[in-house]
């Protein structure tokens, strides 16, 4: 499995170099609940809510053998992802063997350095961004 962020369309693609071990993806519900007088709480299925991820790996500053992809080093991967914050537009997250293709906003990016080896080790927080579709009313 390989991890792409992207934007505009695949104008701009990174692919995540190390793959973490693992990710799950929330999928909520907007249920509601409900005290009545006779029953007790009722609930009601309400509508999706908003899908979301956390990623959590290294950008690697040297090469290894295990990486996916090498095409920046450390702190490049960093500067695209802050730039792509910077324009405020939604991302594409694709993981390749699994059906997951998201349209997807940035929460939160942390990144830093944890040992003498230069990599950056970073968690990528992510939600579900829907594109909104207005239907025009004829009058």
């Amino acid at each position: 499995m390989d991890i792409f962020l992207s934007i505009n369309n695949r104008e701009q693609v990174i692919q995540l170099p190390v793959v973490p071990s693992e990710f799950k993806i929330p999928s909520p519900m907007n249920n509601e609940v409900y005290t009545t007088i006779n029953q007790g709480d009722i609930k009601l299925i309400g509508q999706r809510g908003l899908k979301g991820i956390t990623i959590a790996s290294f950008f690697p500053a040297k090469d290894y053998p295990f990486l996916r992809d090498r095409s920046h080093k450390g702190w490049g991967y960093v500067e695209v992802i802050e730039s792509w914050i910077d324009r405020r537009v939604p991302i594409r997250l694709i993981a390749t063997g699994t059906p997951v293709n998201l349209a997807m906003v940035i929460d939160n990016f942390e990144y830093g350095v944890q040992d003498g080896s230069g990599d950056v080790y970073y968690s990528l927080a992510l939600s579900e961004f829907k594109f909104i579709s207005l239907v025009k009313k004829k009058v």
